[in-house]
């Protein structure tokens, strides 16, 4: 039987794995082990064919649950919805320009977009919806949300993603420029773990 002081996370992005490393350090440094789907020997990714966030976080942490038994799983599905864009990328957000497109290919895209029609309303906002299983096979969900607006050049080089070309509602630098100890503490990713943190706290520690 797996310890309920683990946590597997559900994901090949690196990126995230890392922010999620960062956010969950506290409790890491408390006694929670935290493991990636990549160290599974067998494991294959599911399609993301949901049509909403919370639809894809969910098929991912169904697909480690079915691996993975009596213990917490966490999946995430994240993006970027620009209100000029009528939401877009949003669930698209990682494959915009392409299946296996970089991260600097789809932000060459969005800015492409938002010049093809040029617009005043540059407003967005970052959402991630997480979707984890306790390790009685309860599942909990939550969101987080960080608005802001679209800069009209990428700059700065932390974090990953679109945080090049994203504006935080009061700030005014992109959030690669800002640094990752800034993001950590506003993004939509810090929020939605908000929700989740007390209940790994909360959860005792027995032996596998």
């Amino acid at each position: 039987m797996a310890s309920t002081r683990e946590l597997w996370v559900a994901t090949g992005n690196q990126g995230k794995l890392n922010e999620f490393k960062m956010l969950l350090n506290r409790l890491v440094q408390t006694g929670l082990n935290l493991h990636a789907q990549s160290e599974l020997p067998v494991f294959s990714a599911p399609p993301e064919n949901g049509d909403s966030f919370v639809a894809n976080a969910r098929i991912k942490a169904r697909a480690l649950k079915s691996v993975k038994s009596g213990t917490w799983i966490l999946a995430d599905d994240s993006g970027l919805q620009v209100e000029g864009l009528n939401g877009l990328p949003g669930i698209h957000s990682a494959r915009y320009a392409g299946p296996k497109a970089s991260d600097a290919e789809n932000v060459a895209k969005l800015l492409k977009m938002m010049t093809l029609r040029p617009m005043a309303n540059r407003k967005a906002a970052f959402v991630c919806v997480v979707v984890a299983f306790d390790p009685s096979g309860t599942e909990h969900v939550f969101e987080g949300r960080l608005e802001g607006e679209i800069a009209k050049a990428a700059k700065g080089t932390a974090g990953f993603g679109y945080d090049s070309i994203f504006i935080p509602v009061g700030e005014t630098q992109t959030l690669a420029n800002l640094g990752l100890a800034f993001k950590n503490r506003v993004s939509h990713r810090a929020k939605a773990l908000a929700g989740l943190i007390p209940l790994l706290e909360s959860t005792p520690s027995t032996s596998p």
